[in-house]
């Protein structure tokens, strides 16, 4: 996966934005950060999941996902490492980092309810 296809893929969820936060870009809904790339370097992405979802991407596919270092990390905040990534994984965990950023009201609109 390309960093461009990881942008992509964000960018198609609902009112998803594309900011900037420490000079990288992030990807927001509604002002609160739910991905971002290019840290720590440019072959990776990071996606906010919970502590649960994260221990799910991480045992089911530990090449692509793996907990962020630190507090953050133990927060569910999760490295994406994009070479070995595929598509259908990283919409997966991108859309669980959308869920559990958006509004209540957003994510009911998305579903359909």
């Amino acid at each position: 996966m390309t960093a461009t296809e990881f942008r992509n893929i964000a960018l198609v969820l609902p009112e998803a934005l594309e900011s900037s936060h420490m000079d990288h870009p992030d990807f927001r809904v509604r002002k609160k950060i739910f991905a971002t790339l290019g840290h720590p370097d440019k072959t990776c992405g990071m996606v906010k999941l919970t502590p649960e979802q994260q221990d799910e991407f991480v045992a089911n596919d530990p090449e692509v996902f793996q907990p962020v270092s630190g507090g953050w990390g133990r927060q569910g905040a999760t490295t994406v490492h994009l070479k070995p990534a595929n598509e259908n994984i990283v919409r997966r965990a991108m859309i669980a980092a959308w869920r559990n950023t958006a509004p209540k009201s957003l994510t009911k609109d998305f579903d359909g309810e």
